[in-house]
């Protein structure tokens, strides 16, 4: 099944790193300063992948809807820009997968729904990015995903037709975004999974519990 993938993408938040203690104690920190309780890191943590519009739900139970919304989310944004890597780590065993990915000379590269003001630093400011050959954020272009804009791109940025890519996510809209593009998908269990935590109905070429699970697969390929 793998045995023709050229290059593999990655969805980041979720897949690559682990955001959700900044994302929650970016939205937390809105609750405490208003006087309120805060909330244990266990709540936010499932809906970090939908970002502000997550995190806000768990806090304030506010949806885009809300006359509130935009000043909430700007401020959420605000707080998080300001402590974006205090305690954010890259999942275990995704610097061996990425390691196995350059000895192979397979370039790799990132497609987010994370804005751009927050991709950029930081990706960064985390060393592991550097030898990334794209990173494709939620605005770089006119759609993000499950639109398959962002994927397009992220191959075009890579020089290689979207059929030789791979692309691995913890959120429904990371495969459909990538089937919707002719890539190949995996879908990633350990990750956030947003509100449907039923992945064997998003239709992904392969499941994984771990980033080492999909080197194992690489290898047989």
């Amino acid at each position: 099944m793998l045995s023709d993938i050229r290059a593999v993408l990655f969805d980041l938040d979720g897949t690559l790193i682990d955001s959700a203690p900044d994302l929650g104690d970016a939205a937390d920190k809105m609750r405490t300063d208003r006087g309120m309780s805060s909330l244990p890191e266990g709540l936010y943590r499932p809906m970090a992948g939908a970002g502000a519009r997550g995190m806000l739900k768990v806090a304030f139970d506010i949806t885009p809807e809300h006359p509130t919304y935009e000043a909430f989310r700007e401020e959420f944004f605000v707080n998080y820009e300001r402590a974006m890597t205090v305690r954010t780590y890259i999942f275990d065993g995704v610097t061996d997968v990425i390691d196995a990915l350059r000895q192979r000379d397979m370039p790799w590269g990132v497609v987010t729904n994370k804005m751009a003001r927050f991709t950029d630093p930081l990706t960064q400011a985390m060393p592991l990015f550097s030898s990334a050959s794209a990173i494709v954020s939620g605005d770089t272009t006119a759609h993000a995903k499950p639109h398959p804009a962002p994927m397009f791109e992220a191959a075009r940025r890579l020089g290689l037709p979207p059929e030789v890519c791979l692309y691995v996510g913890d959120d429904e809209r990371d495969i459909v975004a990538g089937r919707a593009a002719g890539m190949r998908t995996v879908a990633a269990s350990y990750g956030y999974l947003g509100e449907k935590s039923n992945i064997a109905s998003w239709g992904a070429d392969l499941h994984i519990d771990s980033p080492l699970h999909l080197l194992q697969w690489l290898t047989k390929a």
